[in-house]
């Protein structure tokens, strides 16, 4: 029999999107690629990925994580979203293999520690960025935002048979102002519904935490609570 995957890592320790909680998060070294069958069903059943390795939160006291995905098809933007995506329409995207530059990096290291997401200021290095999201046990592409021919974005995005995942995004700190969170989920929902696709993965959902909340405002959509997919129908204030 194949031995697809190996546990490398099963151990508690800080949550990072709770402080108050202990997070457990087993990781899984995929020996060999996954079909884009397979990571459609991987995803189904709530991993997400980094590097070669899967992974999905079994943490001991703690449920708060749900992962969350949009049914392409029906995805219907909010006012405030459409109000987004019209402001960034002088943003050029375009879709392509993942790929490493010291830009991308610089840009990278940037968006954590002036957003105050790096552990002591702590900054990512070449070695760190291929191995987290180009050394890939799936199909990898990437959305890179441009204004004014200088690159103000990326997005990391597996691809699947059917459906696609969202990674990470990144942006300039500069221009938060823009939305460029909800506007990169816009620019990839669009993206997977040009390519006739079933369902894009948002990642993790924790109501608690202001950097997953936002997610929750793209309907509909479902998550993922104790290991069933749940549809969430209702709508948001801006809706109205």
């Amino acid at each position: 029999m194949e031995l697809r995957e190996q546990l490398v890592h099963d151990a508690t320790e800080s949550c990072p999107y709770l402080g108050d909680e202990v997070a457990r998060m087993p990781l899984r070294w995929q020996m060999r690629g996954l079909s884009g069958e397979e990571l459609d069903a991987a995803l189904a059943d709530g991993d997400r990925r980094v590097g070669r390795m899967l992974y999905r939160t079994q943490c001991p006291t703690c449920t708060a994580c749900e992962a969350l995905r949009v049914p392409v098809d029906e995805f219907r933007p909010s006012k405030s979203q459409r109000r987004i995506w019209r402001k960034n329409q002088d943003i050029k995207v375009t879709v392509g293999p993942a790929a490493y530059s010291d830009e991308r990096l610089a840009l990278y290291n940037r968006h954590k520690v002036e957003r105050g997401l790096s552990k002591d200021n702590k900054l990512m290095t070449r070695q760190g960025y291929e191995g987290w999201f180009l050394n890939s046990c799936a199909q990898t592409v990437e959305l890179c935002f441009e204004l004014d021919e200088r690159l103000v974005g990326v997005s990391i995005v597996d691809v699947g048979a059917r459906d696609s995942s969202s990674v990470y995004h990144y942006f300039d700190p500069d221009i938060s102002n823009r939305s460029l969170g909800t506007f990169s989920a816009l620019v990839e929902l669009a993206w997977c519904r040009s390519r006739g696709g079933r369902f894009h993965y948002l990642g993790l959902y924790v109501g608690a935490c202001d950097r997953l909340n936002y997610k929750a405002r793209f309907r509909p959509h479902e998550r993922r609570v104790g290991g069933e997919w749940c549809a969430i129908q209702d709508l948001d204030s801006d809706e109205q």
